[in-house]
């Protein structure tokens, strides 16, 4: 037809299958769907680190029966899907659970899936577990045929944006004056990583991601390198 060139490049518009809630073993961390059960490890890390809720809309919570709801809450949600992140110990074998993330604004029609609700606190933050429970949940999603994966936090979060950045997400812009969180305006950053910006990023992140990059204390030997398009702009 006439025109139609106009409308964009032309896709597969075949649904995407929704992902399915199941437990995802990696090398170092080993995903589970979250559950109510769960608050028992995680309640200490919650209790001690008020900080890690600082960007959250929840949080602190005043005590484990309140903690725990929201987690039962979170487990029977139709809108995201949560796993619970469990570090593995020096046997190999999954540790207590640590932290949580979620897949969410999920949109099989357009091949469009976000990564988020990303609760990280210390202990878990900026260590291969987490990093590679990031890795898990992208690479389900672009192996279902996702061709789009958003990351949007607020902009004054300058851990969540570099931690897009380092993933391979490229910044889209900002939608300001877009949500009311906490009594406070909230102008939100937004970042997408593209399937064909993905096979790139998997062998990097995968790199840095081998047993022989991390010393016995768990530290990393090398650096993730900055994605070559991020690379060239800089």
């Amino acid at each position: 037809m006439e025109g139609m060139d106009l409308l964009g490049e032309p896709v597969d518009p075949a649904p995407r299958p929704r992902p399915e809630h199941a437990a995802i073993a990696g090398a170092s961390v080993t995903l589970e769907p979250l559950a109510a059960a769960h608050a028992e490890e995680l309640w200490p890390a919650a209790q001690q680190s008020a900080e890690s809720w600082r960007w959250l809309p929840v949080g602190p919570f005043a005590d484990r029966a309140a903690f725990a709801g929201y987690l039962r809450f979170m487990a029977v949600s139709k809108g995201e899907l949560v796993w619970a992140v469990r570090p593995h110990g020096a046997d190999g074998r999954p540790g207590p659970a640590a932290g949580w993330l979620a897949l969410l604004d999920i949109r099989p029609a357009d091949a469009a899936i976000e990564l988020g609700n990303i609760w990280f606190p210390p202990g878990l933050a900026r260590t291969r577990a987490a990093t590679e429970a990031m890795f898990l949940l992208l690479d389900l999603a672009f192996r279902l045929g996702y061709r789009r994966v958003s990351w949007k936090c607020n902009t004054l979060n300058a851990a969540s944006r570099r931690a897009a950045e380092r993933l391979g997400f490229r910044f889209e812009g900002v939608l300001r004056a877009h949500m009311v969180v906490r009594a406070h305006r909230r102008d939100t950053a937004y970042f997408s990583l593209l399937e064909e910006e993905w096979p790139e990023r998997r062998a990097a992140i995968s790199h840095w991601l081998r047993d022989a990059n991390f010393s016995s204390s768990g530290h990393a030997r090398e650096s993730l390198p900055m994605p070559r398009a991020q690379h060239d702009a800089a």
